[in-house]
């Protein structure tokens, strides 16, 4: 991926760099997948999709432009099938059971996608996965519904030990802050 500033002042740099890319990788006898390369504008509402990620240009509530990159729906959509496998299969297990398998799942995935604009993904999930969970409580017990009088979120979290850490990490948290140097 080789990303160029979109100032006209720099359109040469994209056929410059590509030539240099080709010149590069010929030296070392490797050949580029034609298929799977291309040349994205994201100046004219293009995107593209890297390890997972959607990457596209959006305007910012500050009137500048920025990059935006979340997970792709695929992936996302991969993860609910892999949950909703492991839900049916422990249909008449504990609760606790399918947490515990659930949980390791639900934090990787987390992680991975935790360093970019995931939050409405996140919610999503979050959502999903609370109201399949709420539905297992209430099969168990041979009711319909998914028990919102019942029981509360927090119970299901604290209680239950549901993964409840959705939260984005900024590179600059990331980042540990170095004390300055003291001079003697």
């Amino acid at each position: 991926m080789i990303l160029i500033d979109s100032h006209p002042q720099h359109d040469w740099l994209v056929g410059a760099v590509e030539k240099r890319l080709r010149e590069e990788l010929a030296k070392r006898t490797v050949e580029i997948n034609e298929e799977k390369s291309k040349i994205v504008d994201l100046a004219k509402g293009g995107s593209f999709t890297f390890l997972g990620f959607e990457y596209r240009r959006i305007l910012g509530r500050n009137q500048q432009w920025r990059p935006y990159y979340a997970p792709k729906l695929k992936k996302r959509t991969a993860l609910l099938a892999k949950l909703k496998e492991i839900f049916r299969q422990n249909i008449s297990q504990p609760v606790e059971g399918v947490i515990e398998q659930i949980n390791p799942i639900l934090r990787g995935w987390v992680n991975y996608f935790a360093v970019g604009d995931s939050s409405e993904c996140f919610s999503f999930v979050r959502d999903w996965v609370e109201k399949k969970v709420r539905g297992h409580l209430m099969r168990a017990r041979e009711r319909s519904g998914l028990g919102w009088k019942r029981w509360r979120t927090k119970w299901l979290y604290e209680k239950l030990g549901l993964y409840h850490d959705y939260r984005l990490r900024r590179l600059w948290s990331l980042r540990k802050v170095q004390p300055a140097p003291t001079v003697p």
